[in-house]
């Protein structure tokens, strides 16, 4: 923990250490220097110390950047004010809060289409499926590395995480061995996967959503991507023994309309990907469109529940199969907006927060600073690596938001890299990304931040492996 108090002590120097003049020059007013600008800075260390150490607090992550940014806007705003410009902080503010709305909304609808898939039984019964087949403790650490890899793209890296992690704890039954390996094997596979599809992480769903990479391009990232998970996966599934689990089998039925809510979240994707790439308008109205093809499904089940219980009812009495007769007696009408409920909220306004004393900081200059000192003083190649290192130890949402801010001159290989590198770097970590700390809530006492922390050199070859392919493969693209 000391090394990344220590890197993140060095990111509040880099932002402080000099002044540059003000984002939006319209007014000339240089609040860099000033008591406004150092009490900015000093409220967003104070809301992000307090968001690192959310599993020792139990404070949820969202609350501190809330408070944060509105005290960071509030004190930006009281200056201008006074100096009778309040239209300047008004258009800035606005300017941040339109692009979060639009990246709220889509990951809204994408939560949403996974709880459904959820409460349809389709995670529970790929589990299922997984135990029934028997596969020993090697079948079962690729198998889970590979699904993390191939569904992450499309259900995002921290989902896909829970869902594997689900599936080793409850095969593996209590071998914490097994459990660790296939839980940092999870994250790193889960957190590759995600690197190249706008779908698979918030980082490149934000890179896409600003137009630096269009959706095709993402794609020349699946083989450096691929080596980030194999290269470490390859080297752990050595210390794995060759056993098979004793978990039990448990019979899964699919509820009705499962397979076709499966379908409609991968149409409401291609709706928004085609909104995005030939109509050049906002993948988050493709998204919204998708939320309504959700919503007139779920009436088409609701008024077919009655027709279809009594069908099922009157089967189950045929057979006598009184278990299934008290199940469908609990049945519940599907309901949309419950879904939308159960989305990560705490994440969303998280997002909000982050976004908003980023932005804030950004106004103030100090987003120019670090554009100096990271993309001026070093050559761009070695600063997106670094800031990939960095995403370890601090999420790698701001991280990526701070790159989309200060927007650096660089080429279109070097947006590449550094959407690589912000989405598998926190992989080093079991802190440095949503899957990691998720994961050591699910599987507390098995997979810790010292068991990941013991393959981090591991990790770490991935992680260079990635990189190098990434420069070799797509050289023509820097």
């Amino acid at each position: 923990m000391s090394f990344r108090r220590s890197t993140f002590l060095f990111i509040a120097l880099l932002l402080t250490c000099s002044v540059f003049p003000v984002w939006g020059a319209e007014a000339h007013l240089d609040l860099g220097n000033s008591t406004i600008g150092f009490a900015a800075i000093a409220i967003f260390i104070l809301a992000y110390t307090l968001v690192m150490l959310e599993e020792k607090l139990h404070l949820r992550k969202s609350k501190p950047v809330l408070v944060g940014a509105g005290l960071i806007w509030i004190l930006i705003g009281s200056f201008y004010v006074s100096e009778n410009i309040p239209h300047v902080t008004e258009s800035a503010f606005r300017h941040n809060l339109l692009e979060f709305a639009e990246l709220m909304l889509f990951l809204l609808v994408a939560m949403t289409y996974i709880n459904a898939l959820e409460e349809r039984r389709v995670f529970d019964a790929l589990r299922s499926w997984m135990i029934r087949k028997g596969f020993n403790y090697k079948n079962l650490f690729w198998i889970t590395g590979f699904l993390s890899f191939f569904i992450s793209p499309i259900a995002d890296n921290l989902t896909t995480a829970l869902l594997m992690c689900a599936v080793v704890m409850k095969v593996a039954e209590g071998d914490k061995p097994f459990i660790n390996l296939g839980c940092i094997n999870i994250v790193i596979a889960a957190n590759a996967g995600g690197a190249f599809s706008p779908f698979g992480d918030i980082t490149t769903l934000m890179v896409w959503q600003a137009g630096m990479v269009t959706f095709g391009e993402f794609l020349v990232l699946f083989i450096p991507s691929l080596a980030n998970f194999l290269v470490p996966a390859a080297i752990m599934s050595f210390y794995i023994e060759n056993k098979h689990p004793t978990a039990a089998y448990e019979e899964i039925e699919l509820k009705r309309g499962a397979l076709r809510i499966l379908t409609l979240f991968l149409l409401t994707i291609a709706t928004a990907v085609a909104c995005h790439s030939f109509l050049h308008l906002p993948p988050v109205l493709g998204m919204m469109m998708g939320l309504g093809y959700l919503q007139f499904f779920g009436y088409f089940l609701r008024v077919t529940l009655p027709g279809s219980l009594a069908r099922k009812k009157a089967q189950a009495e045929q057979e006598g199969d009184k278990e299934r007769l008290a199940r469908l007696g609990g049945v519940v009408p599907f309901d949309v907006f419950s879904k939308v409920s159960r989305a990560e909220w705490d994440t969303l306004l998280f997002f909000y927060g982050i976004v908003m004393c980023v932005g804030g900081l950004g106004f103030l200059g100090y987003l120019s600073l670090m554009s100096e000192v990271l993309y001026d003083g070093w050559s761009t190649t070695t600063a997106n690596v670094f800031l990939g290192v960095i995403s370890a130890v601090i999420d790698n949402i701001p991280v990526m938001f701070a790159v989309l801010t200060m927007q650096p001159e660089m080429s279109h290989g070097q947006w590449l890299l550094i959407t690589l590198t912000a989405g598998v770097g926190g992989s080093l970590l079991s802190i440095g990304s949503a899957a990691g700390v998720a994961l050591m809530g699910q599987a507390r006492g098995y997979y810790t931040f010292f068991g990941h922390l013991k393959w981090t050199p591991v990790i770490a070859l991935g992680y260079a492996a990635s990189i190098a392919l990434h420069l070799w493969l797509n050289a023509d693209l820097f």
